[in-house]
């Protein structure tokens, strides 16, 4: 029912371009630029003369084109429109011109070279119109074709994260459960809170940034629980305003990962820093560093789909707006990301208080 509306609504508005079209050349064709200076006046034969070049150009342009030249059937569309204008000189020397001008012009024919440069101008210049409205109307739908695919890519690729994190808490969980940890209740509290925001409150393309960095906080703190005396996690903000707006799932990829390898190296002394702060120019600047044993932790650095998914979805939402610095020595993992950010707009406002 949508796509019937759609096509109609194009159909109309063709139609009211193809009406201005044809009345300013129409224009053009009754205009006598020999005698500029003499009275204006519409005669019937002008009607029936641009009638017979109208009449053409609906046939190549609403026929021959979409049959034979966009489906690159050339030799059969410049055949055709050949004999559509030999067509249009036939009728208008032979016939129109003997019936509207038997004493002057209708007694002679002046030639095919003439005739074609009274004729080609007009049906090249209707026919040309077309051709362009139908590529305008080709390279609209190819844009909504393409924010189609970047769309449904955007939420593959997001919809590969919350697996990713649920299958890995989901085990922390088990593990305390199976100890009777007393720890047990506060975790399943954290990992609510942090599934119901992945879940239902970031599924627009972009959400609030201080919602984003409190969605960050929760999930530190959930990861912190795993780590107990092991280590010091420290998670600082500055100037986070909440005017303004990011695309929620990406920071939290690199804090999950600093967890992921900093605990799977080593027993003791981990250490992990984040620090996220905006400039007043809207320029977010994330840092996050961890600690890990090089020999042990070999295996994890370089795998994982969570980090190709962030840089994918950086380059589809952040194109030339962002910087992504990734940084490895022997006992240090170091994430650094710039990205400039856009505020909150009246109609984002909306859609994220009413979400």
């Amino acid at each position: 029912m949508v796509q019937k509306v759609k096509t109609a609504l194009i159909s109309s508005r063709e139609l009211l371009f193809q009406l201005v079209l044809h009345a300013l050349v129409f224009s053009f064709f009754v205009f006598d630029s020999d005698h500029p200076q003499v009275e204006f006046h519409l005669e019937a034969y002008q009607f029936v003369f641009f009638l017979n070049y109208t009449l053409a150009n609906a046939v190549i342009s609403y026929f021959l084109l979409p049959r034979f030249f966009y489906k690159k059937n050339y030799t059969y569309f410049f055949g055709f429109t050949l004999l559509i204008v030999s067509g249009v000189i036939f009728i208008e020397e032979f016939f129109l011109e003997k019936v509207y001008f038997p004493d002057s012009r209708g007694m002679s024919f002046p030639g095919i070279l003439f005739s074609l440069g009274q004729v080609l101008p007009i049906i090249f210049i209707l026919s040309g119109f077309k051709f362009a409205w139908d590529a305008l109307t080709k390279q609209r739908e190819l844009d909504e074709l393409k924010a189609i695919i970047k769309e449904s890519e955007l939420q593959f690729l997001k919809s590969q994260i919350n697996p990713h994190f649920l299958f890995n808490n989901l085990n922390n969980l088990y593990s305390y459960a199976i100890e009777n940890s007393p720890k047990t209740p506060a975790i399943i509290l954290e990992l609510s809170a942090v599934l119901r925001y992945m879940l239902y409150e970031c599924r627009e393309k972009y959400v609030s940034l201080a919602k984003e960095i409190e969605q960050l906080k929760n999930f530190t703190q959930l990861s912190e629980l795993q780590i107990e005396e092991r280590g010091v996690v420290n998670f600082a903000t500055h100037h986070i305003q909440a005017d303004y707006q990011i695309a929620p799932l990406i920071l939290i990829v690199f804090i999950e990962n600093a967890f992921k390898h900093s605990q799977s190296s080593q027993s003791s002394n981990i250490s992990i820093d984040i620090d996220v702060r905006l400039a007043e120019d809207g320029k977010l600047e994330f840092h996050c560093k961890n600690n890990f044993l090089a020999e042990t932790n070999a295996h994890v650095t370089s795998k994982g789909i969570g980090l190709e998914n962030v840089k994918k979805r950086l380059q589809l939402l952040y194109p030339n707006t962002h910087q992504l610095d990734i940084r490895q020595t022997d006992n240090y993992y170091e994430v650094y990301l710039s990205m400039q950010l856009n505020k909150i707009t009246q109609t984002t406002a909306y859609a994220l208080h009413h979400h």
